[in-house]
């Protein structure tokens, strides 16, 4: 990491964030990384989280189970990669992300990763272990207090997301969150503890909720490691959280980490094995569509949205499965379309 936390991709950059263990930024100095000093937060954000003005959509990862620094960042390069890719090929799936498109504006992607300390032995003990401090960050640390502040200073920065008329695209800038593994979990605890002032973008059917201090337009969850009822036992508040759009998660049975290690863990599977079970609002069940095959607008605009991706998430060795083959073509494919869909 240099000295001002972004990495170079393609023709941009990464703005990278890094946590300790307990959720709390960290900063790169001649010693070493040191946690960001708490009056400094502020400060930091601003330094390091500043969109562009190039950007069209934000997009803020938070990777999973095992994973090292850099390829947390290879993985959002890899991502980022495949989306462009897929964007090229398949540009009339994507109608409202066309350069020139009148009522539309052009899509240029600004990542940002959140990166923290995920690393275990790939055993049962391992797994217990990050997910213990992945629920302990965002519960009794720091991270969804943190992340939040992120999610709600990039929201402040991304342009007046009001100034547009109804039912015209707004002048700001779509906020996209992707998670993976763990990763969905710290993102769901961010969402759910944030709070006033009120937020809204258009293109979902979903109202803006009130009383809060941004509002995200998309939620993609691949491989979620929680259990199947977490939304209706954990994170009861995201059904009238600061989202406008639809909370996707993925689900493939060849996912050992989420089926497997998480059913000796926890006694049940996880989401990222089997899908989201129970809910506070209603729960839309598709299969992952092939790169070629539009979603309408009617299959994502639910809160939330199960997708079997068990014909697509099948490669990965040792104990973790096909937990880690969700960098596809075809979950580029999920995100444009529910960028498309903000829209």
């Amino acid at each position: 990491m240099n000295e001002d936390s972004t990495e170079q991709y393609g023709d941009g950059r990464v703005a990278v964030v890094d946590l300790d263990a307990t959720g709390w930024p960290l900063r790169p100095t001649r010693d070493g990384p040191r946690p960001v000093p708490p009056p400094g937060l502020d400060a930091y954000l601003a330094q390091r989280l500043t969109p562009p003005p190039w950007a069209t959509d934000i997009v803020v990862y938070v990777h999973g189970w095992q994973t090292s620094q850099a390829s947390a960042l290879g993985a959002l390069r890899t991502l980022m990669d495949l989306v462009e890719r897929q964007r090229d090929e398949g540009a009339a799936l994507y109608p409202r992300l066309r350069p020139g498109t009148p009522g539309h504006r052009d899509f240029a992607p600004w990542p940002v990763l959140v990166r923290w300390p995920s690393r275990s032995l790939p055993s049962l003990g391992g797994y217990r272990r990050i997910r213990d401090r992945a629920h302990a960050m965002g519960t009794e640390g720091h991270a969804a207090r943190v992340i939040a502040q992120l999610l709600g200073y990039l929201d402040t920065h991304r342009g007046d997301p009001y100034a547009a008329p109804v039912l015209a695209n707004r002048g700001g800038q779509y906020l996209h969150l992707v998670g993976h593994s763990f990763g969905c979990r710290l993102l769901c605890e961010a969402v759910q503890w944030a709070a006033a002032p009120p937020g809204g973008t258009l293109g979902w059917s979903m109202p803006a909720p009130p009383g809060r201090p941004f509002t995200v337009d998309s939620m993609l969850l691949l491989q979620m490691a929680a259990a199947r009822d977490a939304f209706a036992a954990t994170f009861t508040a995201l059904a009238g959280a600061p989202l406008h759009g639809p909370v996707v998660a993925t689900y493939s049975q060849h996912d050992r980490a989420t089926g497997f290690w998480h059913l000796r863990a926890e006694k049940r599977a996880g989401i990222g094995y089997a899908g989201i079970g129970t809910a506070p609002a209603p729960v839309s069940g598709i299969r992952m569509h092939p790169t070629d095959e539009p979603y309408p607008h009617d299959t994502l605009d639910h809160r939330f949205v199960s997708v079997d991706a068990s014909r697509v998430f099948t490669q990965g060795r040792g104990p973790a499965g096909a937990h880690s083959d969700h960098l596809r073509p075809e979950s580029a494919h999920l995100l444009l379309s529910l960028a498309d869909h903000s829209r």
